[in-house]
């Protein structure tokens, strides 16, 4: 990957979540905390006033014996009603999720290496988790929620099909 990710001590974190694609890889999430941030993943560029950006952060978990693909399962849910006018059109709701609630855009990275965890390797192009290797991962909105936004509002779902089998949102608690 050329970038260095630090190792750091396991975070007080919520129920894990075990799921598995079809392809075999198995996964554990567990939520860790919910925010705002003018720069959630360090140099972006900074929301207009009266905005922020909404972040969460989880641990996932290679709970298998061999590496798999380093894919980032959970996708970060807000308020409609907190979503600037001009991003509404992009908030897009998902079955099984609160009417009420929706995704914008938005894009994930591994920010640290859990108890000197191995560093994600690449394979063939891919880029995979070390067996047993546990990350903490950060996943902020590409565009702005307005700055009333809490991190009580905000929720991690793991909601795509190649996740979940009944085709329905399941919740990540927070510690």
């Amino acid at each position: 990957m050329g970038v260095q990710i630090a190792s750091v001590p396991a975070p007080k974190a919520g129920a894990p979540l075990n799921v598995t694609t079809p392809e075999g890889y198995g996964y554990s999430l567990a939520a860790i905390r919910a925010g705002t941030d003018r720069q959630p993943l360090g140099a972006t560029q900074a929301p207009p006033s009266g905005t922020t950006y909404a972040y969460a952060d989880y641990v996932l978990t290679n709970t298998q014996r061999r590496p798999v693909l380093l894919d980032f399962p959970a996708d970060l849910f807000m308020p409609k009603d907190r979503v600037p006018a001009s991003a509404q059109e992009r908030c897009m709701p998902q079955a099984g999720i609160p009417d009420d609630m929706c995704t914008l855009p938005n894009h994930s990275k591994v920010t640290g290496r859990i108890d000197g965890a191995g560093p994600p390797v690449e394979d063939g192009g891919d880029t995979m988790i070390p067996a047993g290797a546990s990350y903490i991962v950060r996943i902020a909105s590409d565009l702005p929620v307005e700055d009333g936004a809490s991190s009580g509002d905000l929720r991690l779902y793991v909601w795509n099909a190649r996740f979940t089998s009944d085709r329905k949102g399941i919740g990540l608690a927070f510690p």
